[in-house]
């Protein structure tokens, strides 16, 4: 028998958790006063860190996304901790995305593209019927191509996350690691870089989903709730 509990997403406890918890401490308790800029820093980070770990261990949801969130958390508290120029900064805030832009496209040179992978899959979609239609419509080769313009797309939303996160941080974060300005300026980033950067990725995330129904629409005619797979028709 499965033991692991079904995980259910939970976006606004990860937004509380993740994003807006931190950032009051970073920008309101890191006062000598308080917690004190490493105090703040630690308190700060133990949120996003403690709430990973915990989904790790409890859904057992050892992907790549969630390793990187956890190395990012990690990365950013030692950068703070060990008073590192604050460019380091910025090249980590980057670097996250880049690297998952990097593995989208890697994984156009192997059977499974991502897109495939994450979208097309029984768990989303109804990939049998799909895959029949196709056959029938003779547009298999078609989807494919069209799949791999897909995952070229979202390369280019991770990219575009790159870019943002290394200027947002730039532009923020100046004052030097270690200090009360720079947990402050820190918080800011957190609490910015969810509708500047986040929220912009995921609509063309949803774009991207879009435009891949509507390229099974066109080529095997099924409507939405037919491509659907049953699971997702649940929910």
């Amino acid at each position: 028998m499965n033991s692991t509990p079904t995980h259910k997403p939970r976006p606004m406890i990860d937004l509380m958790v993740s994003v807006i918890l931190p950032s009051i401490i970073l920008m309101k308790f890191s006062g000598e006063s308080e917690l004190g800029a490493a105090g703040g820093l630690i308190a700060a980070l133990a949120f996003p860190l403690g709430w990973g770990l915990f989904e790790l261990v409890r859904y057992r949801k050892y992907n790549f996304i969630a390793l990187l969130g956890l190395a990012s958390v990690s990365l950013t508290g030692g950068i703070g901790l060990f008073e590192l120029d604050t460019q380091w900064l910025a090249i980590k805030e980057a670097a996250i995305p880049a690297i998952i832009g990097i593995a989208v496209l890697v994984s156009t040179f192997t059977p499974y593209p991502l897109v495939k992978a994450l979208l097309f899959n029984p768990d989303v979609m109804d990939v049998n019927k799909i895959k029949q239609r196709l056959e029938e419509h003779d547009s298999a080769t078609a989807f494919e191509r069209r799949l791999m313009k897909a995952t070229y797309f979202v390369a280019g939303s991770f990219g575009f996350s790159a870019v943002m996160n290394y200027v947002l941080a730039k532009y923020i974060v100046t004052s030097p690691a270690g200090t009360q300005a720079f947990n402050e300026e820190l918080g800011q980033l957190t609490l910015y870089s969810y509708p500047m950067i986040a929220l912009p990725s995921m609509v063309m995330l949803m774009a991207i989903f879009y435009y891949l129904w509507r390229t099974i629409h066109d080529l095997t005619g099924l409507e939405l709730e037919e491509v659907l797979s049953s699971k997702m028709q649940q929910k």
